[in-house]
């Protein structure tokens, strides 16, 4: 599969490296241009580019990789999105760190601001919850697997990053809609920061932490 990335920084990087030892292909881009970017790139071989940001969003998935307070800027000068899917890691801290603390959505989520702000783009809430330091680690210990959270309101969309990650040796869990699973992810929610495993293969009862599919709220 082939996975652009909007930013090309500690998330970016950390994600490719597991995209690309999966055999994944990986398009970095960033405001600088795909010049600044080759050194970078030469460590990640073959499977890994530089681009500009209409080459990152010419691919079917797309990571936004940049802190929160670029966040609205950045995807109000992309041009239209047409069915991409766009994985959502960011978390709301007003300047871009938790000592600035969170923005209030007055009741949404960040994932809904990201899916308001990028009409035609089916975004998945995924990988927030999770310290990078852990994120990077090998994601299988024993029979036991690290677990990826995911939301969105686009079941194929969800179910295409729940199969990109689990190539990545991770167990998703598919939380269902952003307006349930993406206020789930949240910062300050009960699993945020938190490093959950579970055995793998998934127990048939898998499909139970999906909200959606359990008649959550809406």
């Amino acid at each position: 599969m082939r996975i652009g990335t909007i930013g090309a920084g500690q998330i970016a990087q950390s994600f490719a490296r597991k995209a690309v030892d999966a055999g994944h292909n990986i398009v970095f881009s960033n405001s600088q241009g795909p010049d600044s970017l080759v050194s970078m790139v030469a460590e990640f071989g073959p499977l890994a580019m530089a681009g500009t940001i209409q080459d990152a969003l010419n691919s079917p998935v797309v990571l936004l990789a940049v802190p929160w307070p670029k966040v609205e800027a950045i995807l109000q000068a992309l041009p239209a999105w047409h069915g991409q899917i766009l994985i959502d890691p960011t978390n709301a801290f007003h300047g871009g760190n938790p000592s600035g603390g969170l923005v209030d959505f007055h009741g949404s989520s960040s994932s809904e601001r990201v899916a308001a702000l990028a009409p035609g783009a089916r975004v998945v809430k995924a990988l927030n919850t999770i310290f990078m330091t852990n994120f990077a680690k090998a994601p299988v210990s024993g029979g036991l697997r690290r677990v990826a959270f995911l939301s969105g309101d686009d079941q194929e969309a969800r179910e295409t990053v729940a199969g990109l990650l689990q190539s990545f040796g991770f167990a998703p869990v598919d939380l269902g809609l952003l307006q349930v699973g993406g206020r789930i992810q949240g910062v300050g929610a009960p699993i945020a920061g938190h490093d959950f495993f579970l055995p793998w293969p998934a127990p048939r009862s898998f499909p139970a932490f999906n909200g959606e599919r359990q008649g959550a709220t809406r």
